[in-house]
């Protein structure tokens, strides 16, 4: 099996949470190196796919703007990231979705290549990232690459009350893609922490 082409998924960045660990503020839209969270995921994964998608819950308009198609959740109350996913699949018009949170700035640049090299491989229906840190490994399972036809068996899942992604991943044919480099899925959960990831990003030396 060869692995999907570009041009063969569709790229979607996850900024529908309620943000409550941020004072409720609509995280995708907060400031982080003089552009907001979701400018820094959208212009990262631009180069690695062949179209693009937003996933949000509110401000659309704002969303909007940065010219890209959005989508809502279909269920209320800010579900989770598995009713991100849904919403993006739902309007995913290329046989495979790539999914990044919007908290996540500096996650890798071929992160979708290897995903989608990963999946071949195995054979699999999704490739999820893992990473390794203080000889423990973590799965990153908002960051992955799956088949848009697994759309109608994830919103059975959704509809019977199961919130959790890892546990829907365990039901079907998924392969975990191993990245070296941990601090590169670093996310901000809180506003101090998106104040730390700035800061080390200043901080950090140059290409020259």
């Amino acid at each position: 099996m060869k692995p999907p082409e570009r041009s063969a998924i569709t790229g979607l960045v996850l900024a529908g949470g309620r943000g409550s660990r941020m004072g409720g503020v609509d995280k995708g839209l907060q400031p982080y190196l003089g552009r907001t969270l979701v400018q820094h995921a959208l212009q990262r994964l631009a180069p690695q796919v062949g179209a693009l998608l937003v996933n949000a819950n509110r401000h659309l308009e704002a969303y909007a703007a940065f010219g890209v198609p959005v989508c809502a959740d279909a269920l209320p109350d800010y579900p989770g990231p598995l009713a991100g996913l849904a919403a993006g699949l739902a309007q995913c018009r290329t046989p495979f979705l790539a999914s990044v949170p919007c908290d996540s700035p500096q996650f890798p640049l071929d992160l979708v290549a290897r995903l989608a090299a990963g999946l071949a491989a195995a054979h699999a229906d999704i490739a999820m990232a893992r990473t390794a840190e203080d000889g423990a490994v973590r799965t990153q399972p908002v960051f992955c690459l799956l088949r848009c036809s697994l759309l109608p068996g994830l919103l059975q899942f959704l509809h019977s009350g199961q919130r959790k992604v890892e546990r829907w991943t365990a039901t079907q044919r998924c392969v975990q893609v191993h990245f070296d480099d941990a601090a590169a899925f670093a996310n901000a959960n809180t506003l101090h922490e998106l104040q730390q990831l700035q800061q080390l990003q200043q901080r950090a030396p140059r290409p020259r």
